[in-house]
């Protein structure tokens, strides 16, 4: 088996584009009940999710963005690994692929959470609409939020360019995914900015640790890129100087 069908195995989808569907719709639902049921479901926490200073939404879209920004993180170096040939020895391309891909729509699930949730909070009073439709939520740093909800739609461009491959082409897919370096750093300015929390010491800490490994596996990887550009000039050279 050539390098050429080994790649084509490897990077072939293990999710449906149904499947996906299906698993983001069910998401979004999920998350239009939360709104409506969670006050009547808790009534504990009837003050707190709709009073005159309701938290507990705000709470839940924060904690929520933590763990999509993770699962971005993840996809990001999961993707990297598998580039850089790290992934080959521990787990193996294919299973590193498979959770590539699988943690990608799962980052876009905990997306749409972590937007829709807020439908919740009568304090911000973001509308459809403002969630939606980029830089249209006037009422709360509408820049840094648009920007997150234009990584949202950048997001889910590349996790379903996994769909289209065969019709788009391995380079340009390859070209799709290059945009991944720009939505993660978009990203973590979302997060930075729009954030509450973002002057606790411990969300300092996650976003230095995060945003450096990303960066660190990318360095590695244009080494590694380099490396093999030189080598396979060595061969060609010796390849043309070799007597036939």
């Amino acid at each position: 088996m050539n390098s050429e069908t080994q790649e084509a195995i490897d990077y072939e989808s293990t999710v449906g584009l149904q499947t996906a569907i299906l698993f983001l719709l069910a998401f979004s639902v999920g998350t239009i009940f939360a709104v409506v049921l969670l006050p009547i479901m808790i009534p504990s926490l009837e003050f707190s999710l709709g009073g005159n200073s309701p938290k507990a939404f705000w709470f839940l879209s924060r904690a929520s963005s933590f763990v999509a920004l993770t699962l971005l993180w993840l996809s990001m170096a999961l993707g990297l690994t598998m580039t850089n040939k790290i992934a080959r020895v521990w787990p193996g391309v294919p299973a590193s692929f498979a959770i590539h891909e699988y943690v990608s729509l799962l980052g876009i699930g905990f997306s749409i959470f972590h937007a829709f949730i807020l439908l919740g909070d009568d304090y911000i009073a973001f509308t459809v609409r403002q969630i939606l439709i980029p830089f249209t939520t006037v009422g709360y740093k509408p820049i840094e939020v648009g920007i997150g909800q234009t990584v949202f739609y950048g997001w889910a461009i590349v996790a379903f360019s996994f769909y289209i491959k065969s019709r788009i082409g391995q380079k340009t897919w390859r070209w799709v995914h290059y945009l991944s370096f720009a939505l993660y750093a978009a990203a973590m300015y979302h997060g930075i900015f729009s954030g509450t929390d973002s002057k606790l010491s411990w969300v300092q800490y996650y976003y230095w640790i995060s945003g450096t490994s990303i960066l660190f596996l990318l360095i590695y990887r244009i080494m590694v890129a380099i490396s093999t550009a030189i080598e396979k000039s060595k061969k060609a050279k010796l390849a043309n100087q070799t007597p036939q």
